[in-house]
């Protein structure tokens, strides 16, 4: 939750100015129809910052997401002898998901393009999380990785993070071309739904929905075969080749 709060301070700066003065309007301003107004505002800032903070706080310290079990049961038997761990620039997990399976050659590929990846979001993350050594940067397009290399292959609340339709499909593309016979690819993503509209209010839009999802590992050569939740605001989405 705390790490949410740091990358997105100016939005949580801005509210919690809101929550103060329309807190202190509502209760000294003497119009009605002002306290009224302050009142409105007050319950909004209040509402997107306990709400929004408090869902953070149940998806990324107190739900499974970052404890694996979800993972580890899509491989009940044997772990993934190669597998591929794909980021946009912002890395908290990549060493604690390889150390799941330490005797898996891993390659973890940084897609962050300036270019492309221009939220302050992102250039603060950079700054707080630096890739993990041995990260390759990789264009999202042109992987540093051999055809049908991989076991499974991992974008974990990153590959949102390519805005354009267009370079989704080319990021599946490149993660058909890479994936063994019967690997797998795991999307790992918010959506733009009706719970993360109520929990992040606009901010819901830098998400994408399902159906926009589908289309784009569609295009890139892959199918799913199971889907489901991790929490009510994640879902994981496991793909196979079509």
């Amino acid at each position: 939750m705390w790490t949410i709060a740091r990358l997105n301070w100016p939005f949580y700066l801005m509210a919690l100015s809101v929550f103060a003065t329309s807190l202190s309007g509502a209760i000294w301003l003497a119009d009605p129809l002002l306290r009224v107004g302050c009142s409105m505002a007050f319950l909004g800032s209040a509402y997107f910052l306990f709400i929004s903070l408090g869902v953070s706080h149940l998806i990324y310290d107190s739900s499974d997401l970052y404890r694996w079990n979800w993972l580890i049961r899509l491989w009940p038997e044997s772990p993934p002898s190669h597998a591929i761990f794909c980021h946009g620039g912002f890395d908290e997990t990549s060493e604690s998901v390889r150390s799941l399976w330490p005797d898996s050659h891993w390659f973890v590929l940084n897609h962050f393009d300036e270019s492309l990846m221009t939220e302050p979001s992102i250039q603060r993350a950079r700054v707080l999380f630096p890739p993990t050594v041995g990260t390759l940067s990789a264009p999202f397009n042109r992987w540093p990785t051999a055809n049908q290399s991989a076991d499974l292959i991992l974008g974990l609340l990153a590959i949102h993070e390519l805005r354009k339709s267009a370079d989704r499909d080319a990021w599946f593309s490149e993660a058909h071309r890479c994936l063994k016979k019967n690997g797998r690819v795991v999307l790992v993503e918010h959506l733009r739904d009706l719970p993360n509209f109520l929990a992040f209010g606009p901010g819901f839009f830098h998400f994408h929905s399902a159906s926009s999802w589908k289309r784009n590992w569609e295009a890139g050569g892959l199918r799913l075969l199971e889907n489901f939740p991790v929490t009510p605001w994640v879902r994981v989405f496991v793909l196979g080749s079509s």
